[in-house]
């Protein structure tokens, strides 16, 4: 279980990236534009920095959805590996089957 005070930071976390998502976007299409000028450019690239280091969606870690563990998540099923295993093992999991040869 992972502590209470990170998986709030990283909710937060994800607050902060959703509100800041349009802006962002806004930003880096500026600065990619080929119509526009060196200095609306730069301008695009302060603007950038400015925003808040939690407003990149790169900071969001990945985490077990039942108890937040960081480590080995499957993002595809929103569960670390040690869950899934469990998980599989009673059934829980549709479709997935453990393999033996």
């Amino acid at each position: 279980m992972a502590k209470k005070s990170k998986i709030a930071k990283n909710e937060q976390r994800k607050v902060i990236v959703a509100r800041y998502a349009a802006r962002r976007l806004e930003l880096k299409k500026a600065l990619v534009d080929p119509n526009g000028t060196d200095e609306s450019r730069e301008a695009a690239r302060v603007a950038l920095q400015k925003l808040p280091r939690d407003a990149s969606p790169i900071r969001v870690r990945g985490r077990d959805s039942i108890d937040g563990r960081p480590r080995g998540f499957l993002s595809q099923f929103g569960i670390s590996r040690v869950r899934f295993r469990d998980m599989a093992h009673r059934g829980e999991l549709p479709g997935i089957t453990k393999s033996s040869w």
